[in-house]
């Protein structure tokens, strides 16, 4: 270690260690501990322990710098812990929130969209063709219906839905529907009716079969709303009517986003165009992909097949694109006000040094006055500076990440009528754990700059002139 090390490890330590601090770390440490065993104690962790283990960890790193470092050090240090401490934890909410929302949107819906902008969709089964040959990226196609109705079940029970009429066989393949299955199941769908009089089979999401005082084998009657009737060889209209048809609820699925379970159903695609009068009609046809982050390029590149207009291409991102740049507009504002809570804690950091350069000015002046240059001093609070940002660092990602996995563990449970999903979603994301701690470093040798220029520009006249 160098003497410019040893001098600055020197300005921060604490001299003499008290006892009581000691005792402090001992009492904050065994809180910590029961935290933790209460935390991981069950299956689902314990709100109170998360508490106890946030509290203990946060004043066990008070008492032990308080226990080495000075008062000055250890309130710059602990701005600089809760600092990466929080944004750490946040970045990982936010994180959770966008993927959970990117696993929900994608469980029910395809990765890429083809629609044609008429009612005339009967060419499909040439479009699905084309979707196999565009990229091997593509691993599953199939047409669908997707229409908004009403659906009434008994006196009373009335809901606005959303139904779309899906391939049975090939649903599985394209679609993740049968993996939030709570009763009966998607194979459902392509049952052989035993009689003419059977109801065709559909399933619903779970909050709206509750609605709807619904369960599996029930019937549902499901209103097709008034629709105009166009001759499109004049563009006349014909009629109006209304239309509907009962069906068997063969199946409730759970997916943990409010937008679908309460509105979404799925039928059999033969039975939604018997029900429309659509014939050999769709209304798209959709892709999955290995890589859905292709999904924009595959879908450039399917438009510039089809040529444009009548063709309409979407993506995942696309078809969503309201809610992600909401949730992105949002992570974007959290990191700028946690980003001023971290520049709080470095201009402690600067007041800190700015003190101890004033205080150590008879000191430098004698270093600098046995031969010590101006670089070797500004080195000296350079380290003091680092190390201030390097335990604050190492120490707040410490605690950041201990209470991130807690609460992943702990699924704490979320107002789907507020949030859109059922549990706080927690993922820490390696790249910006790595993001937070290099950017406090930086932060932290930026704020070194002045106060080791500042001591580096002294005079040892300067200093000795009064002693």
């Amino acid at each position: 270690m160098s003497y410019e090390s040893r001098i600055g490890w020197r300005y921060l330590y604490r001299g003499e260690l008290d006892r009581r601090h000691l005792y402090g770390l001992a009492c904050f440490a065994t809180m910590t501990a029961l935290g933790l065993a209460m935390a991981l104690a069950t299956a689902g962790g314990s709100g109170w322990g998360i508490i106890l283990t946030g509290v203990g960890m946060m004043g066990s790193v008070l008492f032990g710098l308080l226990w080495i470092f000075s008062v000055f050090t250890t309130v710059s240090v602990l701005g600089v812990v809760l600092g990466v401490a929080a944004m750490t934890l946040v970045l990982a909410v936010t994180s959770g929130f966008q993927q959970q929302f990117q696993d929900k949107v994608l469980g029910v819906n395809a990765h890429v969209i083809i629609m044609k902008n008429n009612s005339g969709f009967s060419e499909y089964r040439d479009i699905e063709k084309m979707a196999w040959e565009v990229d091997d990226d593509v691993i599953a196609v199939q047409p669908f219906i997707f229409v908004e109705m009403q659906v009434t079940q008994g006196q009373g029970h009335v809901a606005g839905v959303a139904i779309k009429g899906i391939d049975p066989k090939r649903m599985n393949s394209v679609l993740d529907v049968h993996k939030h299955m709570v009763e009966g199941s998607v194979e459902s769908l392509g049952r052989e009716p035993e009689s003419e009089d059977q109801p065709p089979p559909i399933i619903m999401g779970q909050v709206l079969a509750e609605k709807l005082k619904t369960k599996i084998g029930d019937k549902v009657t499901v209103v097709v709303p008034p629709i105009r009737k166009i001759d499109t060889s004049d563009w006349q209209s014909l009629s109006e009517s209304m239309q509907s048809i009962e069906f068997e609820v063969t199946g409730i699925f759970y997916s943990g986003f409010a937008e679908y379970d309460q509105r979404l159903m799925y039928a059999g695609l033969s039975d939604m165009q018997k029900l429309l009068d659509f014939g050999d009609k769709v209304m798209g046809v959709e892709l999955k992909l290995r890589d859905v982050s292709r999904g924009e390029e595959i879908a450039n590149r399917l438009e510039k097949q089809l040529g444009g207009v009548p063709w309409s291409v979407q993506d995942w991102h696309e078809l969503n694109r309201n809610l992600f740049t909401a949730l992105t507009l949002q992570k974007i504002a959290l990191v700028i006000v946690l980003t001023l809570i971290m520049a709080v804690a470095i201009f402690n950091m600067v007041s800190a040094l700015t003190m101890m350069v004033i205080d150590k000015t008879r000191e430098i002046a004698i270093l600098r006055s046995m031969g010590s240059s101006s670089v070797a001093i500004g080195r000296v609070f350079q380290t003091v500076g680092l190390s201030i940002g390097g335990v604050g660092t190492v120490c707040g990602l410490t605690i950041g990440l201990t209470l991130c996995e807690l609460l992943k563990r702990y699924n704490y449970r979320l107002d789907p009528q507020v949030y859109l999903i059922d549990r706080l979603p927690v993922s820490v994301n390696l790249s910006e754990v790595l993001m937070v701690g290099a950017g406090t470093m930086l932060i932290s040798a930026v704020a070194t700059w002045f106060p080791s220029t500042k001591a580096s520009s002294l005079s040892p006249v300067e200093g000795l002139r009064y002693d």
